[in-house]
């Protein structure tokens, strides 16, 4: 059995996807960010939970490609940007049609994903 394989070195969001939702609420008063990023992490949670269940059967494939394109837009959003372009490799070569192997696709994008998990709790953190 092989050995998981490594979580990314551990990256901070990018700051300026984040300094985009801070002007949305300036001063912070409504809890703009916070909320944002807790939605992220519910959702990408979920994500995660989805991709972990794939079987690599060819059924699978829309699965994986809705779930990535709905990653990419959101982690690029709250400035995950590792997870996005993973998402968006994986969303290209999917609509291509292009072979490859989905379940390496799947572990990049739960990689990337459980990496920006971190990086956002981090900041979510008190």
């Amino acid at each position: 059995m092989n050995a998981p394989a490594p979580l990314p070195a551990f990256t901070m969001l990018d700051e300026s996807a984040l300094d985009r939702l801070r002007e949305l609420d300036p001063g912070g008063h409504n809890g703009l960010l916070q909320k944002v990023l807790q939605t992220f992490d519910n959702s990408l949670r979920r994500s995660l939970a989805e991709l972990r269940a794939v079987t690599g059967g060819p059924q699978d494939e829309e699965r994986v490609l809705g779930v990535a394109h709905q990653v990419k837009s959101s982690s690029g959003a709250v400035g995950a940007l590792a997870l996005s372009a993973a998402c968006a490799d994986v969303e290209k070569r999917l609509r291509a049609r292009s072979p490859g192997d989905l379940m390496a696709d799947v572990r990049r994008i739960v990689l990337e994903g459980e990496a920006a998990l971190l990086a956002v709790r981090a900041m979510l953190r008190p």
